[in-house]
């Protein structure tokens, strides 16, 4: 089968292991599904797996790819939840298995005609969802919306500062907390209209002053925007992180945090029960992803190029 995959690492230039070609089918274990993929969507994670990232040499070739959507042999329309507990978790909240992995990781992944994964982990896909924009869900939305809702409290009428506004996670906080009721700022270096379009009430230059202290951050870029981040926000205020696309080694502002008694709360992707309700919200709401172009699957370099270079608005999306 066609698929996008990684042959090796490589810190400085990670597209130079970046290979499309065949690869055997997935074997199917007892217990899980094949699912022929529809759509997948790219994520700043299939670019550090091309870096070794979360990857081991001996998981090599990788078939990339966290995000899908497609058709279980049924001709079941399902969603992929991409977050893979371990065997010994028990159950509960599988973020915080020690033993997790995502696919991409341990198991081959989404960027492929087929995928094989827990059937529990299938959810099925609205009709009202077109397989792109059910695509975009699983990582990028869901954690914008573990972020936001689970481990960020946000409450209606609450300001929360988004810091960027380009991303797949940023834009999609743009998008949750503007329909939760919440007063929404964002920053950005150069895609002030976009980020108005999705519905932010104002957009910043990246670290400016802003009117008044918030009360809640998204914080997804890292070290360029981090003490930005802890300074923007009210007393008792609470940062929430996902991601450190400019370094992970920022000044923690110390001095800030204790005086001012303000949350540092870490968050990472999303539980299967929370795809669920974000999902729900969608075909309630009418709320979609933004994708910024789509790709057939045999073109995806030039979709990681594209995500490389930085200069994105939403989501992109391989057709398969």
């Amino acid at each position: 089968m066609l698929a996008v995959f990684a042959s090796g690492f490589s810190s400085d230039d990670p597209l130079s292991v970046l290979e499309v070609g065949d690869r055997p089918a997935p074997e199917v274990p007892t217990g899980w599904t094949a699912v022929r993929v529809k759509a997948a969507s790219l994520n700043h994670h299939d670019l550090w797996s091309l870096r070794g990232v979360g990857l081991k040499e001996s998981a090599l070739p990788m078939i990339l790819g966290c995000d899908a959507a497609g058709v279980t042999a049924d001709g079941a329309e399902v969603i992929v939840h991409s977050v893979i507990g371990s065997p010994q978790a028990g159950g509960g909240d599988e973020t915080f298995d020690p033993g997790r992995s995502l696919l991409s990781e341990k198991h081959q992944g989404t960027f492929a005609e087929w995928v094989a994964v827990p059937s529990h982990n299938l959810i099925p896909k609205p009709a009202a969802l077109s397989f792109a924009q059910a695509a975009c869900l699983p990582t990028a939305w869901l954690t914008a919306y573990r972020m936001l809702f689970t481990r960020g409290g946000l409450q209606p009428g609450e300001t929360v500062l988004i810091q960027g506004t380009g991303g797949g996670v940023a834009s999609a906080a743009i998008v949750l907390a503007r329909h939760a009721g919440a007063r929404v700022w964002a920053t950005t270096r150069d895609k002030v209209e976009f980020g108005l379009d999705l519905g932010a009430h104002a957009v910043f230059e990246s670290g400016a002053k802003l009117p008044h202290r918030v009360d809640l951050v998204i914080e997804t870029v890292g070290k360029a925007t981090w003490a930005h981040s802890v300074r923007s926000l009210r007393p008792g205020g609470r940062l929430v992180v996902s991601g450190a696309t400019t370094g992970g080694q920022p000044g923690a502002d110390l001095n800030h945090v204790f005086f001012r008694q303000l949350s540092v709360i870490g968050s990472t992707m999303g539980t299967a029960a929370e795809l669920r309700r974000l999902i729900d919200m969608c075909e309630a709401t009418g709320l979609r992803p933004a994708i910024d172009a789509e790709f057939e699957l045999a073109d995806a370099r030039s979709a990681f190029e594209r995500l490389a270079a930085g200069d994105v608005r939403g989501k992109l999306v391989l057709r398969v």
